[in-house]
C-alpha cells in the first residue's frame, strides 16, 4: 500500500512539474506581427504569431493560441517563417502550413484539447504523409527519390468536405494532402526535376490513419516521374 501510495504521489509530481514547465508567454524579444495574425470562425481563437531578429538577421517565430482562459504554444521548436492556418468547420483542429527553404513546405496539425489546442501528431503531418507515400507502389516506381525541395500541402476544399472532387465524405473527417518533391539530375551541370507533382492520400482525423481513395489512383500514377 505504501509503495502504490509513493508511485501515485511521484505521478502527480511530476505531472505538475510538466505542466508548470510550459510556458506561459512568448520570451523576452519576441514581438507579434499583427498582419499574421488568425482568428476562427466563431470568433473564440485566435492565432498569434510573434518573431524574434537577432543579431545574425536570424528569424525565428512562435506560434501562440489563444483561446478563452488558455494560451498555448503550438510548437516548442522555432520556425523560419510565418505560418498559415486553417481551421475545420467544426473547429477541433487547425492546420499548419509551414515554409521552412526555397520552395519547400510542410503541414502542422493541431487538435482542441481542455487545456487549448495541443500538436495532434508526434512529428508534422507532411512528414507522416511523406512516411505513408514510402510504402506505396508509386514510391518504387520513381526514376529519382526526392532530395529536396519537398513540399506538402492542404488540398483546397477542406470547408466544404471536398465536395467539388465528386465525393462525399462525412463533415471534418478528412484531410487531403497534396506531395511534391524534386531531386537531382546529372549532367554537365547541376540540374533539378520534378519527380513527384501533386500526389495525393487522405489523412483520417478520426483514425489517425492514411490511405488513398480508389478515385485518386489514376491521377497519383500521372503524378510520379516513372522509371
Amino acid at each position: 500500500m505504501f509503495r502504490t501510495s509513493w508511485i501515485g504521489l511521484f505521478l502527480a509530481c511530476s505531472i505538475g512539474l510538466c505542466r508548470a514547465a510550459q510556458p506561459t508567454a512568448p520570451p523576452a524579444g519576441y514581438q507579434i506581427v499583427e498582419k499574421w495574425t488568425r482568428t476562427s470562425p466563431d470568433g473564440k481563437t485566435t492565432i498569434e504569431q510573434y518573431v524574434n531578429k537577432d543579431e545574425d538577421d536570424d528569424w525565428k517565430w512562435q506560434f501562440w493560441a489563444r483561446r478563452q482562459d488558455t494560451f498555448t504554444l503550438l510548437d516548442p521548436e522555432p520556425a523560419g517563417y510565418p505560418s498559415e492556418f486553417t481551421f475545420t468547420n467544426d473547429l477541433n483542429w487547425i492546420v499548419r502550413v509551414q515554409k521552412y527553404g526555397s520552395g519547400e513546405a510542410t503541414l502542422y496539425l493541431y487538435q482542441l484539447t481542455p487545456r487549448g489546442f495541443r500538436p495532434a501528431t508526434s512529428k508534422p503531418l507532411g512528414d507522416l504523409a511523406w512516411d505513408y507515400m514510402k510504402t506505396t507502389p508509386e514510391w518504387r516506381k520513381i526514376v529519382k527519390k526526392p532530395e529536396y525541395h519537398i513540399s506538402a500541402y492542404p488540398v483546397k476544399g477542406l470547408d466544404e468536405s471536398y465536395r467539388e472532387l465528386g465525393v462525399d465524405w462525412p463533415a471534418n473527417r478528412y484531410l487531403l494532402i497534396s506531395l511534391s518533391g524534386e531531386a537531382d539530375v546529372k549532367g554537365r551541370k547541376r540540374e533539378r526535376t520534378g519527380v513527384v507533382n501533386g500526389w495525393r492520400c487522405r489523412y483520417d482525423l478520426q483514425t489517425g490513419k492514411f490511405d488513398v481513395p480508389a478515385a485518386f489512383s489514376r491521377d497519383n500514377a500521372k503524378a510520379i516521374l516513372p522509371e
